[in-house]
């Protein structure tokens, strides 16, 4: 069984989570995503994307930090995004 432990850190954004999948994610710079058009040209942005309340993510080589919109609650959508990170 090969098991992933994806670390979360806070930001000094409520409405942002860094998550670490220990794993590379991009790699090479940057990538920041803020519209659907932009995460179809990234298949992981696009999973993560395609979860309602997902507004913004930015992929560094080793964290990406997924921001929700206003309306949405943490407790449904870490687990959301942490189940689409587990299974990518």
């Amino acid at each position: 069984c090969n098991t992933m432990f994806i670390q979360t850190e806070a930001t000094p954004n409520p409405a942002t989570i860094k998550f670490i999948p220990g794993r590379p994610v991009l790699e090479s710079g940057t990538l920041n995503v803020t519209t659907p058009e932009e995460a179809a040209r990234a298949p992981l942005a696009k999973r993560l994307f395609d979860i309602n309340g997902i507004c913004v993510l930015y992929f560094g080589s080793d964290f990406i930090t997924v921001t929700k919109t206003e309306d949405q609650d943490w407790l449904t959508l870490k687990t959301l995004v942490l189940d689409c990170l587990v299974h990518y």
